[in-house]
């Protein structure tokens, strides 16, 4: 999965951009400055920055020089103020785009898909017993053909496809559901999502390759060849 570096020194921005690109697909990794934002760099690899312009211990035009030396990936800034010297000056430091402060989350989405796209960092195939799964554009395809799944659907698959190594608990994936729902979801419900899933993503529902049951505990993702 496409890996991110979030760049915020707003702690409240940085919980709803990480919930938020999470559950896009999206790893994501969270630094508040310059400093621990260089130090991050120094040891992991990452497809994407999105870098606050005011940071508590610089601005986000020097940690985008900064990137751009040591990392080949494209930086998007985000900015509170809209004017036309604030994005002139990240454009010339470097910076791929930018998106003014409050946005929409479907536009910042978009765009970091976008930025992906054009410089071939999208990390973002996943495949698993014939199932493959572009995160970045959402879309899902079973032995070639795609398979259309509800919003809360893709939500689910997300779910397990972001931690494929841990067991799921039918309690965390209400949640999950809940929040995506805006509604609540109760237990029954839940069946039926995972029912309705394996039906489209499975084989075999009745004996499921990909979603598989541990059971008195939850769910976990089934082994397979997932790339990123």
């Amino acid at each position: 999965m496409p890996r991110l570096l979030l760049v915020e020194d707003d702690e409240e921005i940085a919980k709803n951009l990480i919930l938020l690109l999470r559950r896009e697909g999206f790893a994501v990794t969270h630094t508040s400055t310059r400093n621990e934002t260089l130090t991050v760099l120094a040891e992991n690899k990452f497809d994407l920055a999105l870098v606050d312009i005011s940071l508590p211990d610089g601005n986000g035009f020097t940690v985008c020089t900064e990137i751009k030396m040591k990392k080949d990936i494209p930086v998007i800034f985000l900015t509170a103020s809209g004017d036309e010297g604030s994005v002139v000056t990240g454009l010339n430091m470097g910076a791929d785009d930018y998106i003014t402060k409050p946005f929409r989350p479907r536009e910042l989405i978009a765009r970091i898909g976008s930025a992906l796209r054009k410089t071939g960092h999208s990390g973002s195939d996943i495949e698993i017993h014939g199932l493959h799964v572009d995160t970045v554009n959402g879309v899902v395809k079973k032995n070639g053909k795609e398979v259309f799944l509800s919003a809360l659907e893709y939500r689910l698959l997300l779910v397990f496809i972001n931690n494929p190594k841990s067991i799921i608990t039918r309690g965390r994936l209400l949640d999950e559901l809940w929040d995506a729902a805006g509604e609540f979801v109760n237990d029954n419900t839940l069946t039926v999502y995972i029912k309705r899933l394996r039906e489209k993503i499975e084989e075999e529902p009745a004996n499921p390759k990909i979603i598989l049951t541990v059971r008195g505990t939850g769910y976990r993702l089934g082994g397979g060849n997932a790339s990123e």
